[in-house]
């Protein structure tokens, strides 16, 4: 039988209950365009809460942790060597957290083709003075151009200008929860003081904001060479390494090989981070779980309608079987039927929405902890579209295959018999 006319009864038979079609056609536009507005939202929710940190945290960070030494004196003893030795209340070894040799590390690094970016940094625990109150703070001495290049350091400083911190000598970043408690603003002085009492006076070029109010009231950044003169120590002196890979996947395997070739503690972001990643797919298992759940109701509908569809189009069935038409031709049609549907709905539900996300896109989203978020956040992953349409193609595929294909059963003699 020729396709052309089983199109056009296909077309008939649509448009002589042409309400009922638009019914069905709505409830995929309805399901597709829910689909897309939950996913792109959730996605971008779930990149946001993952930038927070992720986004500030080198895939393996290179340090000196502070831990017990593996092996105590007693062991290294020969007439107690074979014995099993217990010692109680083990304290860390005086180990500095200084890296050695952090130069050829660095320069190592930069050479392996994994990774992407290398970043000193110097940890420094500090107290702020606020005349004669003190508030335990740590700095961090960065090189702000490679820290802006690697963790995009310029989107959390959201008073004044990072590059200061080259330019101005004896400068800092001040944490706004920081600034607050000590009232300072841009251009103040301000005075800090090193565990082991050594005083100096920086001046506040910035505000840094991470959208985490406790790591705010804390944190400051300074150069590494205003960090190292506060400490007292050479302009070797480097206390973290930070690494940014290619393939973040690499991360912990890189992480234990490094460990092993520079004799230093290393942390993947994987484990410094899992909360995170676990949080996220769980997330991410909902919006995809709902979604679906949408367009499986959507395809019941359909599903329903052409039901009812081929009971009232019995006679016709009959008449087309009658006439020379096959089983197979009045699948067909049907299939047809529930194909242009779903075409035709699901192509508006992808346009509705896009349209959708776009609106929420701009919605404002102002908070204090989120300083550098202005609107809500959405995922335009192109997947996603693809999924609700490739989705929308084949649930309305297998609601009208199966009417038709109890439609291409019937025996055209016993309907018009019964009639």
């Amino acid at each position: 039988m020729k396709y052309s006319l089983l199109l056009d009864i296909a077309r008939a038979l649509l448009l002589a209950r042409w309400k009922q079609t638009l019914v069905a056609a709505i409830g995929v536009t309805f399901s597709i365009t829910m689909f897309i507005g939950l996913l792109s939202f959730m996605s971008g929710l779930n990149d946001l809460l993952d930038g927070l940190i992720l986004n500030r945290t080198p895939h393996i960070r290179l340090y000196n942790d502070v831990k017990a030494s593996g092996k105590q004196p007693v062991d290294l003893a020969a007439e107690y060597n074979g014995y099993y030795n217990f010692v109680h209340s083990v304290k860390p070894k005086n180990r500095r957290q200084e890296i050695y040799n952090n130069t050829p590390i660095i320069a190592k690094l930069k050479s392996d083709a994994a990774v992407s970016g290398v970043a000193p940094k110097i940890v420094a625990q500090v107290f702020y003075n606020i005349g004669v109150v003190s508030l335990t703070g740590i700095i961090n001495g960065i090189d702000p151009q490679e820290e802006n290049r690697l963790f995009r350091f310029q989107d959390y400083v959201t008073g004044g200008n990072y590059q200061d911190l080259i330019h101005v000598p004896n400068s800092i970043i001040l944490g706004k929860g920081v600034a607050e408690k000590m009232l300072a603003d841009i251009g103040d002085v301000i005075q800090i003081t090193t565990p082991k009492g050594a005083r100096i006076q920086l001046k506040v070029v910035g505000y840094f904001e991470s959208g985490l109010q406790e790591i705010d009231k804390i944190q400051s950044y300074a150069s590494i060479g205003t960090t190292q003169k506060l400490l007292g120590e050479s302009d070797i002196y480097i206390t973290d390494i930070q690494i940014k890979l290619k393939d973040l996947s690499l991360a912990p395997e890189l992480a234990r090989q490094y460990e092993k070739l520079f004799d230093v503690d290393a942390i993947d972001i994987q484990t410094a981070n899992s909360q995170y990643e676990t949080g996220s797919s769980i997330r991410s298992l909902i919006s995809y779980s709902v979604g679906i759940t949408l367009l499986i109701v959507a395809g019941f509908g359909i599903y329903n309608i052409l039901n009812m569809m081929i009971y009232e189009k019995m006679d016709s069935i009959a008449i087309l079987k009658a006439t020379g038409f096959s089983g197979r031709d009045v699948n067909r049609i049907f299939t047809a039927i529930a194909l242009s549907i779903g075409i035709f709905g699901g192509a508006l539900g992808l346009a509705f929405g896009f349209g959708l996300s776009v609106i929420i896109d701009h919605i404002p989203f102002n908070t204090p902890s989120l300083p550098t978020i202005k609107t809500y956040p959405i995922n335009y992953s192109l997947k996603y579209y693809l999924i609700g349409g490739m989705f929308s193609v084949l649930t309305t595929y297998l609601a009208g295959y199966f009417p038709s294909r109890k439609a291409s059963r019937i025996d055209p003699v016993s309907i018009i018999r019964g009639k």
